[in-house]
């Protein structure tokens, strides 16, 4: 990833309108922010969410608060909480989805 072309600027998440995606239980408030080639996202998993699709997609994620899985399609899966990060190139390796049994926020940039 290359941060060029960027303006320089600041996010006051609370004035991005939040986005309701269903998962296959449980939803996830999506507050989004696009910067060209790079998007930026605060999202709020609720309690007994799972993710409706796989994904094969890069990400770096950084759990702001609570916990979750990372559910590989392999059924291999990664732990992570509050203060902890996880990142994945696009396309490679297995897909992956997130699980999140007690509700969680997260900061993504993909």
């Amino acid at each position: 990833m290359k941060l060029e072309n960027l303006p320089i600027g600041a996010i006051d998440w609370s004035r991005t309108a939040a986005v309701i995606q269903p998962g296959e239980t449980g939803t996830a408030a999506s507050r989004t922010c696009n910067l060209g080639d790079i998007t930026l996202r605060l999202v709020i998993y609720s309690r007994g969410f799972k993710a409706n699709h796989w994904c094969a997609k890069g990400h770096i994620v950084y759990v702001v608060s609570g916990s979750l899985i990372i559910e590989y399609e392999d059924e291999t899966r990664t732990m992570l909480g509050t203060g902890t990060s996880w990142y994945a190139p696009d396309d490679s390796g297995p897909a992956h989805r997130v699980l999140c049994k007690s509700g969680a926020t997260v900061f993504i940039v993909d």
